[in-house]
């Protein structure tokens, strides 16, 4: 496995290069063009720059994330195939610069929802939280104002201002889509940047559904293991996979996450591991990776990717703010940090005693 940090970019990110090149183990980043708008066409000379960037650093780019989909193409309005040629032309010049995991998501109008970013634990620390009870009060077109005002001056992934300022129409346009039209166009999307992708060898790794359930009414198509498979097999080549997001996947306490990794062996392109803590049916605070601080079992996770050979990039996902760090909620270096030594520590553990077997 390759341990990997996520990076917005100099100029959306606090934590610089170099301090993620400090961390034992972190070899490279999971990255992104953040400034340019879903729909549009990453260019090649940007691509070329953050490459050469990150490289210069001593750092790897092991995959983006996001390639953001235009709603358009959520939806299945009229107007989706010109943003799925501009989608292609971007996967073309991540191959031609031979960037080949790019993560992205289906999930309409909100990327991710929590109901605080700043909910304050016994140790003095804060995380991002949910509360099924709070966002039933949430008004949806008041949300982008609380993320925002909760987001300490960064703009939040998923909850870009140009697309947000759009929520009522969104959920206008989103009111006849449900989930067997969503994936449908889900389906459709991945048949037409299939002959991109295997000629450039990307691999597509879809993520899963933040929380895994219905929000605000809006269909959800990727929460479980039924889902995930029926996806796989609905589009059955190499390039069509999982992003494992334990803590998107594990907020449903239904969700066996071993055995999604087992089942979606050879087909899980990409990693989050990270931990939450169950409080509630619909509530959840995140955690500390250690697995005593929440309610997942890392180690068995961790032991489930190296048993099916999973060999991509994983990352530590969703920080807590400690140590009086401003950061942008969830991805702090502190916290990030110790999660990615801790990950690191459990793969030595994992591969030293299945040599001893």
């Amino acid at each position: 496995m390759k341990m990997t940090l996520r990076w917005f970019g100099k100029d959306h990110d606090s934590v610089t290069l170099e301090q993620i090149k400090q961390i034992p183990g972190v070899t490279g980043v999971i990255t992104t063009l953040y400034d340019i708008p879903a729909g549009e066409v990453w260019p090649m000379e940007r691509i070329l720059e953050l490459k050469k960037e990150v490289e210069e650093s001593g750092l790897k780019i092991e995959g983006i994330e996001s390639v953001n989909i235009h709603d358009s193409i959520k939806i299945g309005s009229p107007d989706r195939e010109q943003y799925i040629e501009n989608y292609i032309e971007t996967l073309e010049n991540l191959g031609k610069a031979g960037i080949n995991i790019v993560c992205y998501n289906f999930m309409p109008v909100f990327d991710w929802t929590r109901s605080d970013l700043a909910k304050k634990r016994e140790d003095g620390s804060t995380v991002l939280s949910y509360d099924q009870d709070l966002i039933d009060k949430i008004d949806p077109e008041k949300m982008f104002a609380q993320i925002d005002s909760e987001s300490n001056g960064f703009v939040m992934p998923g909850w870009e201002p140009e697309r947000l300022a759009k929520v009522k129409e969104l959920f206008e346009k989103y009111k006849d889509v449900d989930n067997e039209k969503l994936f449908d166009n889900l389906v459709y999307f991945l048949n037409r940047i299939r002959p991109v992708c295997e000629k450039y060898g990307i691999k597509m790794a879809i993520h899963p559904d933040d929380p895994a359930w219905p929000v605000f009414n809006l269909p959800r198509i990727i929460n479980n293991k039924e889902n995930i498979l029926k996806l796989l097999n609905a589009v059955d080549g190499e390039f069509n996979g999982l992003t494992l997001c334990t803590g998107s996947l594990g907020s449903n306490p239904k969700n066996d996450l071993c055995d999604i990794i087992r089942s979606a062996k050879g087909r899980i392109h990409f990693a989050h591991v990270r931990n939450i803590i169950h409080l509630a049916p619909g509530k959840f605070d995140e955690a500390a990776h250690l697995s005593k601080d929440g309610s997942l079992d890392m180690y068995e996770i961790m032991k489930a990717l190296y048993e099916i050979g999973f060999d991509g990039p994983v990352r530590p996902d969703h920080g807590r703010a400690i140590w009086g760090e401003v950061a942008m909620p969830g991805y702090g270096l502190y916290d990030r940090a110790l999660g990615a030594t801790y990950l690191n520590g459990l793969i030595e553990a994992i591969e030293k005693s299945s040599k001893e077997k």
